[in-house]
């Protein structure tokens, strides 16, 4: 399918802005979507399958809006992992300083709807999903309306299959490596400076899981991130660690649990515990919900095939090498053997000794 399209109003800057550095941002186009894309000037045409053709011209059109100013390399890309059929609303609503910020898929809206909606949330899914990212922003708004006082940030010190030892420093700057993701966000949303000065005020605060027992968090924003490596014990300890005025944002992602093989994750089992509770709501990421670069949905969606691949191999392995059952013995033909033991004998008997 071959589509031509003439931008209006015509600018030489926003063309520019729209084409890239030596047309870079539509080579990126072309990768991502498997099209071709020429023009000259203001006239655009585009190659490829009707669907991928469409969605071609939509980024071309969403963006060339945007290219009153340098547009960058990662903003091509999350605007070609948006999901078209989202509503399409000004910003999100959220007090924050990204003005920009909105949900780019349909499973991130509902995300952002539950999260408004419920006390608890469970945000479960693959990398680059923005669970945390959009958990942290919902944080930040609420601090910002004063619906809360605090946000609490806390997650399992657990390695990704490393063992660094003990950590220097007091208990901040031990748990510090482990929160590096949330820090990121909090930077991007409300700036370093600001950040600051709501630790000094006590509105942010660090809560290692491990010594969250005993305590009750009201009127607090509480995020529990890389859940998957908690243990049954630790998700219902923190589960029950709500006050009042309290909401739970609980993310995690089920395909990369650091606990010992033989440990059952909290994440899942909280999963299944809490589906028909009232007031829980649990929300599903897939690989079409990665809003990283283009290549991150396709090295999940490869080993989630290959985890698929792995464990059909086991179930076969383990079907073929079962021991096949033995027939049982009825009791009836137990008897029956019996029975027919000592006629047997008895006609041995009877039978004269030659002379």
């Amino acid at each position: 399918m071959i589509l031509r399209h003439t931008f209006a109003p015509v600018s030489n800057t926003r063309l520019a802005h729209l084409c890239g550095p030596t047309d870079e941002h539509l080579r990126l186009i072309e990768s991502a979507l498997e099209v071709r894309v020429a023009h000259r000037h203001e006239q655009f045409r585009i190659e490829g399958e009707a669907t991928s053709a469409q969605r071609a011209m939509e980024v071309l059109q969403a963006l060339y809006e945007m290219a009153g100013r340098p547009i960058q390399r990662e903003t091509v890309q999350l605007v070609l992992a948006s999901d078209p059929d989202t509503p399409t609303a000004e910003g999100s609503g959220l007090a924050t300083r990204r003005s920009d910020l909105r949900a780019r898929t349909l499973n991130q809206a509902n995300y952002l709807d539950a999260i408004a909606s419920h006390d608890i949330t469970l945000g479960i899914g693959p990398a680059g999903t923005g669970k945390t990212y959009l958990a942290v922003a919902c944080a930040v708004d609420a601090l910002e309306r004063h619906a809360v006082q605090r946000i609490v940030l806390t997650r399992p010190a657990v390695e990704a299959g490393e063992k660094l030892g003990y950590l220097p420093g007091d208990l901040s700057q031990k748990v510090d490596p482990y929160l590096r993701p949330l820090y990121d966000a909090l930077y991007d949303l409300m700036g370093p400076d600001r950040v600051q000065k709501a630790f000094e005020r006590q509105a942010l605060e660090i809560a290692p899981l491990a010594f969250m027992r005993g305590r009750t968090l009201n009127q607090a924003f509480v995020i529990l991130d890389e859940a998957q490596n908690t243990t049954p014990e630790q998700m219902k300890m923190f589960l029950t660690r709500l006050g009042f005025g309290a909401r739970a944002v609980i993310t995690g992602d089920v395909s990369q649990i650091d606990l010992p093989k033989e440990q059952t994750s909290g994440l899942v089992e909280a999963e299944q515990v809490l589906r028909d509770v009232a007031g829980v709501s649990i929300c599903r990421f897939t690989s079409a919900d990665v809003v990283r670069h283009p290549l991150v949905a396709r090295i999940v969606d490869a080993y989630e095939r290959h985890g698929r691949f792995v464990a059909a191999a086991q179930a076969g392995a383990a079907s073929a090498s079962a021991p096949s059952a033995k027939p049982a013995k009825t009791k009836s033909a137990a008897l029956a053997k019996k029975k027919a033991a000592p006629a047997s004998t008895a006609r041995r008997r009877s039978v004269p000794k030659p002379p």
